[in-house]
């Protein structure tokens, strides 16, 4: 399993910019691709963004073009920049591993709102 911490939430105005930061506790990282999720109020969670552990991203059709996913392996740590946001983008993000998730972490809230 992989343990993470999920930070850098917060609320902005629609047109703000964010960016999420997310620590996994592992010690094969580097190995994973890794990806964040967001669930609103009432909905489904869903995938946002992933990267391989060799840097190739790939976004939501809904975010693409406003929002970059990056990591450094160093620090075990992934990163998603947020620009343009609207108040769609309103929820709760999670990152962990690509795929079959058990272990969540708490998720970090980001509202958009004017």
């Amino acid at each position: 399993q992989v343990q993470v911490v999920e930070s850098g939430g917060g609320s902005v105005q629609p047109g703000g910019s964010l960016r999420l930061s997310c620590t996994a506790s592992t010690s094969i990282f580097s190995i994973l691709s890794m990806a964040w999720y967001r669930q609103a109020p009432g909905k489904q969670r869903e995938l946002v963004a992933s990267i391989t552990n060799q840097g190739t991203p790939n976004y939501a059709d809904s975010v693409k073009g406003r929002f970059t996913i990056s990591r450094d392996n160093a620090k075990n740590t992934v990163y998603l920049q947020m620009n343009s946001l609207k108040p769609d983008d309103t929820a709760v993000y999670y990152c962990n591993v690509l795929g079959p998730v058990t272990n969540w972490g708490q998720g970090t809230q980001v509202t958009v709102s004017s």
